[in-house]
C-alpha cells in the first residue's frame, strides 16, 4: 500500500482514504465484496473522491461493475502506472513507447463481441455502412498500432546502427539496473556529471540516456541509464520498452542499484531479477551497487564492508564512488589493461600525449633524450605503443 501511495502521489493524486480486504479468493464480478464496495462508495461520497484506484489489475467486466457500483472513476495499477510513464516521457521514442503500451492495454477494455469483429470484410477498401461504433473504434486502435510499431521498428534499427557503429570501436557499455527510486539516476550523474533529472518521484527516467565515463585505468566506457523496475510490471510496458530496454541487453557489464534503507529491499531486488530474467539479461555479468549509504547510522556505516560482487556507495555525497569506478575497471573485461615498460624518446610528442590522456603513469626517469616509464593501459592503447615497449 505505501508503493501504491507513493505511484498515486507521482501520478498528482491526492489521498482521501485507503481501504484494504483479505480474500481467499478474487470474486470474479467484482475483485472485492459488495459490502466493501458499497463502503468505498460512502467513504468516496462523504469526501468528495472522484477516482478510485485499485493495487491489482482488473478485467474489463470488473471495471465496469464496480464504477456502477460506486458512481466513480475506477482504474487498475496498469492504467495508474501508464499514466506516470505518460507524465514522464520527453522524447519522441518515449512517447510512441508508452502510446504502444496504452493502446495494447485499451484493445481489450473496448465492450462487444471481441477481436474477431476487425477481421470482417465489407465495404469498398473499408468496412461498410453497418459497421458499429465498437467496430470502427477497434480498427482505428488496430490501424494506430500498426503505426506506431512501424515507426518503433525504425528507432530501434537507427539504435542498432548506432549501436554497431559503438561496438566496432572498444567500448564497453555498463547500464544501471534497479527498482524505481533506488537512485539510478543520482548515481548517472554523480558518474558523468550528465545533469540527468533527478527526482524523488517514480519513474522520473524514461527516456534512456548514454555518457561516457572514464575509469581510473584512463579507460573510456559508456554509462547507460535505464527506466526503473516494480513490482508487477506490466507485461505491455516490458514488450513497449524493448527497444529502451535493448541497452541492458547488450550491456558489458550491469551495475544494479539497490536502496540499502528500504524495508523492501529483498522483494526489490526478486522483482529487478525477474523483468531481468523476462529480458534475458538475467545471466550477465554485474556489481550490486547499494545506494544511500548517507541515510543510515554513522556506527552502521562503518561496518559495512564492499566486495568483489558489492559496493556501498552514496550517490548524493560521492561517498564510494571511487571504489565503484574501480571495481567497474577490473571487472570489464573488454579492452583488458596491462602494465608495460616503455622507452619513448621525447621528440615523439604524439605518443607521450597519447600515454598522458588514455594511460595510467606508475613510474618515469628521464635518460638520454628519452622517457623511461612503466604505465598501465588498455590493449587498444598500447598497440599504438608496441614499438616504444622494453621488453
Amino acid at each position: 500500500m505505501a508503493e501504491l501511495r507513493e505511484l498515486a502521489t507521482s501520478a498528482g493524486a491526492d489521498i482521501a482514504g485507503e481501504f484494504l480486504q483479505s480474500k481467499h479468493k478474487p470474486d470474479p464480478a467484482t475483485l472485492i465484496g459488495r459490502g466493501k464496495l458499497q463502503e468505498i462508495a460512502g467513504a468516496a461520497g462523504s469526501s468528495g473522491a472522484q477516482l478510485i484506484i485499485f493495487d491489482h489489475d482488473l478485467s474489463p467486466s470488473q471495471q465496469r461493475n464496480i464504477e456502477d457500483i460506486i458512481h466513480a472513476r475506477v482504474i487498475d495499477r496498469t492504467q495508474l502506472i501508464l499514466d506516470i510513464f505518460a507524465r514522464h516521457a520527453r522524447t519522441r521514442e518515449g512517447q510512441l513507447q508508452v502510446e504502444l503500451a496504452q493502446l495494447e492495454y485499451l484493445l481489450p477494455r473496448l465492450s462487444g463481441r471481441g477481436a474477431e469483429m476487425s477481421q470482417l470484410g465489407g465495404g469498398i477498401g473499408t468496412r461498410g455502412p453497418g459497421e458499429t461504433q465498437l467496430e470502427t473504434d477497434r480498427r482505428k486502435i488496430y490501424r494506430r498500432v500498426r503505426h506506431v510499431k512501424e515507426q518503433l521498428e525504425n528507432v530501434r534499427r537507427i539504435r542498432a546502427q548506432q549501436r554497431q557503429r559503438r561496438e566496432s570501436v572498444p567500448v564497453s557499455t555498463v547500464a544501471l539496473v534497479g527498482y524505481t527510486n533506488a537512485g539510478k539516476s543520482t548515481l548517472f550523474n554523480a558518474l558523468t556529471r550528465a545533469g540527468v533529472e533527478e527526482s524523488k518521484r517514480m519513474f522520473a527516467t524514461l527516456d534512456p540516456t548514454l555518457r561516457a565515463v572514464k575509469l581510473p585505468s584512463r579507460r573510456s566506457v559508456l554509462l547507460s541509464d535505464t527506466v526503473g523496475f516494480i513490482r508487477n510490471l506490466p507485461h505491455t510496458l516490458v514488450s513497449a520498452f524493448r527497444a529502451t530496454l535493448e541497452e541492458v541487453q547488450r550491456a558489458s557489464l550491469l551495475l544494479q542499484v539497490s536502496d540499502i534503507t528500504s524495508p523492501y529491499g529483498r522483494e526489490q531486488e526478486s522483482q529487478v531479477e525477474s523483468v531481468l530474467e523476462e529480458l534475458e539479461a538475467h545471466r550477465q555479468e554485474r556489481i550490486r551497487v547499494l545506494n544511500k549509504i548517507d541515510l543510515l547510522p554513522p556506527l552502521v556505516r562503518e561496518d559495512l564492508r564492499d566486495s568483489a560482487e558489492s559496493v556501498h556507495v552514496s550517490a548524493k555525497s560521492g561517498a564510494g564512488i571511487g571504489r565503484l569506478l574501480q571495481a567497474i575497471d577490473e571487472r570489464l573485461q573488454q579492452d583488458p589493461v596491462s602494465r608495460v615498460r616503455l622507452r619513448v624518446p621525447q621528440r615523439e610528442g604524439k605518443a607521450l600525449a597519447l600515454i598522458a590522456a588514455k594511460a595510467r603513469v606508475c613510474g618515469r626517469t628521464f635518460r638520454d633524450g628519452s622517457v623511461d616509464m612503466e604505465i598501465e593501459a588498455a590493449e587498444s592503447v598500447l598497440r599504438k605503443l608496441q614499438k616504444f615497449v622494453v621488453e
